[in-house]
């Protein structure tokens, strides 16, 4: 079961539609032989074969084989081979762009038989070895591959557009095309702008016809040098430019603040009916679909649970009626764009609700104003108590708490204020400010006071505060580590159509963009960047705070899993298997002695440890080591222990990284204590 679900933008139809033969892209909606691709493929070699005498061309075809016979040819492969090689070689120029010529990642094909992961190893290789860059020949001095002698270009005013592979995204199918830069960039080089064909035509006429001028390799751009301003801000490779990230994100949020909110709470408090009902009224659910649910929730026996299906939309938290994976999606309000994360509030899911509020800045608490139905969310063996100090723990400062189905109970101002002051005493003791803390009564069946002001006169008689929407638009955004090495937590992968695969995750730091090259910890593996979807929606880049979709080549799925890091190769994330921690213990009546098994709990990661040491005990307040070696801890008290894991985890100091530094431990299906990192042994 994966951990996070885009639930609005994913057609998991589609997965695993197209079959990846040679000479046939994946991306096409027909079959197609590598016989009949062959008649389809340019060759210079059949250009002018019927304009030359038989015995010139096999006189001709001697004297070049005898010029290079170390070389590989592609003219010397069979049309099967050449579907292939000009099939590896789109898929290579996707990666490596216009930084490597044709001719070089021609011979890593041959050499590596057709396979495009080992040929951009090879590539690679060979350009760390020799640290220079990719020679590029002159557009005046292009070689014909094809028989026969090469021949000069004569005129500096006609130039080879070079192909650009380019990626174009329609609808839910992805088709592979060929753009050339525009005609307002090219223009101000002096070059003259044509599809790659009608190029190659021309120039190869013009040779035929003319003798070269000495000053035409002298007056004419390079093929780099067309390729070396990238196209409305979209890069490859390594002629990528690198982007002002601060102004970027002024331009794209339009002035809007981005605001991570994860919803909180009891199970059947009322969360995903809540929020799905806002949705409604705020319109990203439309009434047709909104009917629909209606129905189908009337035929399965649960008419209530109409509006919870717009964020529940797995049939099997459909059918138990409890949201068990965190579902996401996005609104927007009058200042801030939300990425809405409604978590499961079911005691058996809290591992998943822990995923959603470590990547969460801003939490909504909803807990249900029915008699009984509060005092056992509550009380001990409730959700709420866990769920607000998991969140506080994890860094959320700032809480909104719905009382909700205030309708039950006719609106009653007493009900309110005795739910609002037994919860404010507790969020008080597990660190909330007053003055971060806001309640607003609710109905989320009704949708009373969530995106307007009620008028009820029950209600409007005593409250006269915010509705919902209006106090998360009064949330403060963050400061985001815009200006740290890139940081990604990847919480799902899975593979999409085409060759790479996706991962999913929240960027705590640092930026991206199309292109990059990024090591995954703990498996110490390099991949690229193919592309960056934000919302369902591909972009060029992304920066600290952003939910995306990364599209990865150069790596083997198999080896990447939920909770591996995505970093920066030069400056990595340590994975370590033995670390120290400052940890708080919780409610727990269990001594926690040398040698206690738990689970550790951090960003998308479970993993067994043991506390291998007790190192001292601190001061709650002022932090001083009251007692070193201490033979067990008791509920409440601050101390330093250093924890072993099974497996390395990737982790950062708390002082350098607050949002990677953060971390849980569970027993026996409870919270037992919340830790931050102090210090990686090993």
């Amino acid at each position: 079961m994966a951990r996070h679900r885009n639930v609005r933008g994913y057609n998991y139809d589609d997965d695993f539609d197209d079959d990846d033969m040679y000479g046939q892209s994946v991306e096409d909606d027909y079959c197609i032989s590598p016989a009949t691709a062959a008649q389809f493929i340019y060759s210079k070699r059949d250009r002018h074969s019927s304009f030359t005498e038989p015995l010139e061309e096999e006189a001709e075809e001697e004297e070049y084989q005898d010029e290079d016979k170390s070389k590989p040819s592609c003219m010397t492969l069979s049309a099967f081979d050449q579907a292939r090689l000009y099939s590896c070689l789109d898929q290579m120029r996707e990666v490596l762009g216009e930084s490597v010529s044709e001719q070089t990642m021609t011979d890593a094909v041959l050499q590596c038989g057709f396979d495009v992961a080992k040929a951009l190893d090879f590539v690679f290789k060979q350009d760390s070895k020799t640290n220079k860059k990719p020679v590029t020949q002159d557009a005046a001095s292009i070689e014909r591959p094809g028989k026969g002698k090469s021949r000069e270009m004569p005129s500096p005013d006609i130039q080879i557009v070079p192909k650009i592979a380019k990626l174009t995204v329609s609808g839910n199918k992805q088709t592979m095309g060929f753009a050339v830069p525009s005609a307002s960039e090219l223009n101000g080089q002096g070059v003259t702008v044509c599809t790659r064909s009608q190029a190659m035509d021309d120039t190869m006429d013009e040779a035929d016809n003319s003798v070269a001028s000495p000053s035409a390799s002298n007056t004419s751009p390079n093929l780099e040098d067309l390729t070396s301003t990238p196209s409305q801000g979209k890069s490859a490779g390594k002629s990528k430019q690198k982007i002002n990230i601060k102004e970027e994100l002024e331009k794209r949020q339009g002035g809007k603040q981005l605001l991570n909110l994860v919803v909180i709470g009891h199970v059947d408090a009322g969360k995903s009916t809540l929020m799905g009902h806002l949705l409604y009224l705020l319109g990203h659910v439309n009434k047709r679909t909104m009917h629909k649910y209606e129905q189908e929730s009337k035929k399965a026996g649960k008419a209530s649970f109409a509006y919870a299906w717009v964020l529940d939309e797995t049939g099997e938290e459909r059918q138990r009626g409890v949201t068990m994976d965190v579902g996401m999606t996005k609104f927007e309000t009058r200042t801030k764009v939300i990425t809405l994360m409604d978590a499961p509030g079911h005691k058996d899911f809290i591992p998943n609700m822990i995923t959603g509020a470590a990547q969460a800045d801003v939490a909504v608490l909803v807990v249900d104003a029915s008699r009984g139905e509060f005092e056992a969310g509550f009380e001990a063996g409730g959700q709420t108590r866990e769920h607000a100090l998991l969140v506080r723990s994890l860094g959320v400062t700032q809480l909104a708490v719905v009382v909700n189905k205030m309708d039950q109970v006719n609106w009653q101002e007493e009900r309110f204020r005795e739910v609002t002051s037994k919860l404010g005493h507790f969020l008080k003791q597990a660190g909330f400010k007053d003055s971060d803390v806001y309640y607003i009564p609710t109905s989320g069946l009704s949708g009373e006071n969530l995106t307007k002001k009620s008028d009820i006169r029950d209600l409007t008689s005593w409250y006269q505060g915010p509705c919902l929407i209006d106090q998360i638009d009064s949330f403060k955004a963050p400061q985001r580590s815009i200006d740290k090495p890139f940081r990604l937590c990847a919480s799902d992968v899975f593979k999409d159509q085409g060759s790479g695969f996706c991962v999913t995750g929240k960027i705590e730091a640092g930026y991206i963009q199309a292109g990059d090259r990024l090591l995954v910890m703990p498996p110490n593996e390099t991949c690229t960047v193919k592309g960056i979807t934000l919302h369902d929606e591909a972009v060029d880049w992304a920066a600290a705070g952003d939910h995306v979709s990364l599209t990865l080549t150069g790596v083997d799925i198999i080896k990447i899993n939920v909770g591996c890091v995505f970093c920066s190769p030069s400056e990595p994330i340590r994975a370590s298997t033995r670390f120290r921690a400052r940890v708080l213990i919780f409610n727990f009546d269990v001594p926690i002695t040398q040698g206690f098994p738990v689970i550790i709990h951090y960003q998308t990661v479970s993993e067994p440890a043991t506390i291998r040491r007790l190192i001292s005990v601190l001061h709650k307040s002022t932090g001083e080591v009251v007692k070193k070696k201490p033979k067990c801890l008791v509920k409440g008290m601050n101390a330093i222990i250093e924890l072993q894991t099974q497996r390395p985890v990737a982790l950062e100091l708390y002082k350098d990284f607050k949002e990677l530094g953060r971390f849980m431990l569970r027993y026996s299906g409870s919270s037992i204590a919340a830790g931050v990192v102090t210090e990686i042994k090993e």
